[in-house]
């Protein structure tokens, strides 16, 4: 993993796949996945085809970025989780101001979309299988380990299956007066009691 701030051009690149991600999602919204084209896409995000498909490998990967950015954070977190801390203390880390700077709209439009759309269905668990090493490395480290061993890999997997199962219940089924932040918290919570006796 690459010490330090991203160069411009990195952040620039990243800010242009970003652009992209949330172009994608507002257009498979208004118009479905199977009627919109990818120089749609591009158009909306300001870059060409050309430079859409050098970001990109397929239509529905346009969307990734929203879904790396926010398994970034959560690594981020786990990372400032302290070793003495508990579940509570890791939810406090996770709601610090500037912490969750995530694209929320767009990421639950999204997901809804996962339910019928089963190309955005794999990308969205395709970034799942990706976050789970990431996780894991991040509690290794937390541990003081060097590499991941079975606890901090079956952690893990409990972390990443709490938020993807937050998020989706939250963008399927919650009340809109409540905030998606309390569903990730709670379904952590649910994951730390481990399986009912």
């Amino acid at each position: 993993m690459p010490i330090g701030r991203p160069s411009l051009t990195e952040r620039r690149k990243a800010e242009t796949r970003l652009d992209v991600a949330r172009a994608a999602v507002g257009l498979f919204v208004a118009k479905g996945v199977a009627a919109t084209s990818a120089e749609e896409i591009a158009a909306a995000a300001g870059i060409s085809a050309r430079t859409l498909w050098r970001y990109f490998p397929t239509k529905d990967s346009c969307v990734m970025p929203l879904l790396t950015g926010a398994i970034e954070l959560a690594a981020d977190c786990l990372r400032s989780w302290r070793d003495e801390d508990g579940i509570p203390e890791l939810i406090e880390v996770m709601r610090q101001p500037g912490r969750l700077t995530i694209d929320r709209a767009s990421m639950l439009d999204l997901v809804r979309l996962t339910r019928t759309e089963p190309g955005l269905r794999a990308v969205w668990l395709e970034a799942h299988r990706q976050a789970e090493p990431v996780f894991a490395e991040a509690l290794a480290r937390r541990g003081g380990l060097h590499a991941p061993d079975l606890t901090a890999t079956v952690h893990a997997a409990m972390i990443n299956a709490a938020l993807r199962a937050a998020v989706e219940h939250y963008a399927f089924q919650a009340d809109p007066d409540t905030e998606v932040e309390a569903a990730v918290s709670e379904a952590l919570l649910i994951a730390a009691r481990g399986f009912p006796r």
